[in-house]
């Protein structure tokens, strides 16, 4: 840790750091566990080279999370200057998960979708992970879904070298044919933007908590779709959550369909291992 970054921390949260161990904080920021003069114990994610707004962004997704009373999010305690980055969090231990772990998942995260938003997207842009996300509102989904989400990512993996004409070419078709595709329309959800299992957190009571956010109002099947993609929720969460807020009969047709922004955002983060993915769930979207 800095001196610079050790005094901001030093002002922003009134007490100086009495000890810090690393600790892990995902693929992206350093973090620490702190160990403050007045006895607190602080949650500190921080890089030298996050994008200008980073951290702020992420505290505004919270405290957004945090308004649907649905599933408990970490407290911000502060977040860090331009000179020195960071964003303080209360330190939440890790519990045993709870006899109804996903249950109470499941029904939280039908509560936080049905929380809602009057729009498609929302009052600020902010990112995901290091990626810009572009939020301002548009009144349907599949334009929202196809400009707001696919198309700027495409665009930048076009022009990085990093998708095959084949799956371009793939991608331009299924934009073409987007209203067809997202299903019936829905009222705008509240979504986590970011839902994989490394998001996801036991607190001490053994209870869900849901931690880094990339927050907008979405269709709530791209949540889901999220959450399969790479593991880590067992069947009983999805079982809760249809018994909570019914899904569409052909939902599961369209996990491919909205897996590929996560995708899209992985080819650009870590490179072309994930395009015969993306490739593979563009075509499974279109067929």
């Amino acid at each position: 840790m800095s001196e610079a970054l050790e005094a901001a921390l030093r002002v922003a949260l009134g007490a100086g750091v009495r000890a810090s161990r690393r600790v892990s904080g995902g693929d992206i920021n350093r973090a620490l566990c702190l160990e403050l003069d007045d006895g607190r114990r602080v949650f500190v994610k921080y890089s030298e080279g996050a994008p200008a707004g980073l951290f702020e962004a992420e505290a505004r997704g919270l405290a957004w999370l945090a308004e649907a009373e649905a599933l408990p999010v970490p407290t911000v305690l502060a977040v860090g200057p331009a000179a020195a980055p960071f964003l303080a969090l209360e330190w939440i231990e890790t519990g045993r998960r709870d006899a109804n772990f996903d249950e109470l998942l499941g029904r939280g995260l039908a509560r936080l979708h049905d929380s809602g938003a009057d729009d498609f997207g929302l009052d600020h842009d902010n990112f995901i992970a290091t990626l810009p996300q572009a939020n301002a509102p548009l009144d349907d989904w599949p334009s929202f879904y196809s400009e707001r989400r696919l198309r700027p990512l495409i665009r930048r993996a076009v022009d990085a070298g990093c998708l095959p004409s084949r799956t371009q070419r793939a991608l331009d078709e299924l934009l073409g044919r987007m209203p067809e595709l997202v299903g019936e329309p829905e009222a705008p959800s509240r979504l986590h933007g970011d839902l994989w299992g490394g998001n996801l957190m036991c607190g001490p009571s053994g209870q869900p908590r849901l931690i880094d956010p990339a927050v907008y109002a979405g269709h709530r099947e791209l949540d889901l779709a999220m959450m399969r993609l790479f593991g880590g929720f067992g069947s009983k969460v999805f079982a809760a959550y249809a018994e909570a807020h019914p899904l569409s009969p052909d939902h599961a047709a369209r996990v491919p369909l909205y897996q590929l922004y996560p995708l899209l955002v992985h080819v650009l983060l870590f490179g072309g291992g994930y395009v015969g993915q993306l490739d593979a769930a563009a075509r499974a979207a279109l067929s």
